[in-house]
Order: structure tokens, then sequence, then C-alpha cells
């Protein structure tokens, strides 16, 4: 199996994307009741975001479509994309996103997975010439916001392997805060990630859990690839997996069984396979040429892609955000 993005793989992850981007139901919401007034529908909540069953599958499922019509701009479904993007982008469609957030209960609101695909969708639209950056730029503020307001309160990493992991948050938040010159983002980001990891060591991996669809081991070393010089990661990364060369913890390098695909959070464990998949990819990348581990990181990767990327397709409850992790792992370097 090939394990590069190419057309036909394109074609087929922008396909799913456009087709649950604006399909309304079924739908999970992360909405507080204040009143009865509260009381919403996905639409009239979120004008821009209300699809892919729920409001952060919807905003990766856009990154996911825009990063694809930027490096296959004449794919089949690049008219659909650029069509869709002029009827849901508009300034007042982000208006209303961005006043959502001041409702009462939204403190919390998709804190931090949602916040975080947020930042990574304003940085991929800034790759466009479209003027789309610019009109969703008040929402990406306000989330960039919600970051450093957040971040100083947060004494402790998150580590478990669903949408609460702080690695991954801060991971994908540095993309946009480097490419944004946002410095006191990109600050905080690496200052929380050194406090919160650079003395962890031998990473003893208790994982899977059942609905797991990040690896809270690997997720936390790519992290620190992205926040420390070099040579520092050499050194951290030996000590917290000090027996890779022996393939242990064994169980980062087997692929998770996914027993039922229709069931929504079993079906996480397809997107642990992808998400690993990208997090080896990058470990073997911060390795040097000849050392045996690069070699044991890109086997893993493969194996992790192998298992998962038949399944990006086929049942709604991983079609609805599959696509943009298989893209990641696609994606990154090696």
């Amino acid at each position: 199996m090939t394990h590069r993005l190419d057309a036909a793989a394109a074609s087929r992850f922008a396909s799913a994307a456009l087709g649950h981007v604006v399909r309304e139901y079924p739908n999970k919401m992360d909405h507080v009741l204040s009143g009865p007034d509260d009381v919403q529908g996905p639409r009239a909540l979120h004008p821009i975001f209300f699809g892919s069953f729920d409001w952060h599958s919807c905003v990766h499922g856009w990154w996911t479509l825009f990063t694809l019509l930027r490096l296959y701009p004449d794919m089949p479904e690049a008219g659909r994309i650029r069509a869709l993007a002029d009827e849901m982008f508009t300034r007042e469609n982000v208006a209303a996103e961005t006043a959502y957030l001041d409702r009462a209960g939204s403190r919390g609101f998709e804190r931090p997975y949602g916040w975080a695909w947020l930042l990574m969708l304003a940085a991929e639209l800034e790759r466009h010439a479209d003027g789309r950056a610019e009109t969703l730029r008040p929402l990406t503020l306000a989330f960039a916001r919600r970051f450093t307001d957040f971040l100083p309160l947060a004494d402790y990493p998150v580590r478990v392997g669903t949408h609460y992991n702080t690695a991954f948050a801060l991971r994908l938040a540095l993309d946009y805060a480097e490419g944004a010159g946002d410095a006191a983002l990109t600050g905080l980001c690496r200052e929380r990630a050194l406090r919160w990891h650079s003395a962890d060591r031998d990473c003893q991996a208790w994982e899977p859990s059942q609905d797991e669809f990040l690896s809270p081991a690997l997720m936390e070393a790519v992290l620190m690839r992205r926040v420390m010089a070099p040579d520092a990661f050499a050194g951290w990364f030996d000590a917290f997996l000090p027996r890779m060369a022996e393939r242990a913890p064994a169980t980062l390098f087997r692929p998770a069984g996914v027993s039922d695909r229709s069931d929504g959070k079993i079906a996480h464990l397809d997107g642990l396979n992808l998400s690993r998949a990208w997090c080896w990819r990058e470990i073997a990348a911060a390795l040097p040429w000849d050392d045996p581990r690069r070699s044991i990181a890109l086997t893993a990767a493969g194996d992790h892609l192998d298992a998962a990327l038949p399944h990006v397709t086929g049942d709604y409850m991983g079609e609805h955000w599959l696509a943009s992790f298989a893209l990641l792992a696609l994606l990154a370097e090696a």
C-alpha cells in the first residue's frame, strides 16, 4: 500500500469531507444550556461549523478540504470546494461563530482540541490567496486569546488519548503561532511543554485505551521535538523511550484492533493508528540517517497506515473525521 498522498487519495478524502461538512445531523453538540432560549439546532448556533457530527470535526474537515485544494487545485472536487467555501465563509457567519464564544457557559467550549484545530485551519488559510484568512481572523484571534488566557492557568498536562490531550493541542497551536508571528502564544506553548514534559523518563505507554485516537506517549514526543533544539531533543528522547531499539514498549509498535467501526468510540482506534503513523514519521525525521531506530519508526508508521487507511471511509462514525488524520500522517516528513 502506498504511504504517500496521491491524486486518487486526495479525491477520496475530499469527497468524504464534502459529504459531511454540511451534513447537520446526526450531531453531538458541545453546548451548555443557560436557559430555554439556548435550545437551538447546530446550524442556528454555528453557521459555518454545523456539520460533520460535531463542531471540531467540521473545523478539521474544512482544514482537509483547503489543504487538498492547495495541493491539488485541479482535482475533480475543486470547484465544489470553492463554491461551498464562498457560501459558508462569509463575514456574517464568522461573526456569528465568534459571538457564540461570548455566550454564558462557553468558556470551556471545545477546549483544547477544537481550539487547536481552528488555529490549524487559520494557518492553512494563510497559504491561500483568496482572502479567507482575513475573513476568519476575528474567530482566529478569539481562539488564540483563549489559549493565551488558559495556558497560564494550566498547571498540569492532560495525557489522555482523546480530545483533552494537551500535547496534541500545543503541537497544532504552534503551527499557527509560529506562522502568524504570535510570539506570546508561541512562548506560552513552549514554556508549558517544557514545564510539563522535560523531566519525563522511561515512558511505560499504558495504551491503547478503548476509545483513544491519540497516543499519549508519541504525541508528547512529537511536541517535544517541536519545542527543543535537535541536540536537546535527542537526549530527551533517548531517556523517554530508552528501549525503542528493542521495540519496547511493544504496544507502541502494534496497530490497535478495531472491533466495531459503527461504534463512534471504538472507531476512534482507527484514528489512533493514523495519529501514531503521523508521530512515528515525525520521530523518524528527527533521528540520524544511520540510527537503526529510524527504520524501526518508519516500519511502525507503515504498519499503522496499512491497518487504518482502508477504513478512512465506509462508516460515518469514522468517515466524518478520519481523513484529516490520514492527511496528517501522509503529509508528515519521514
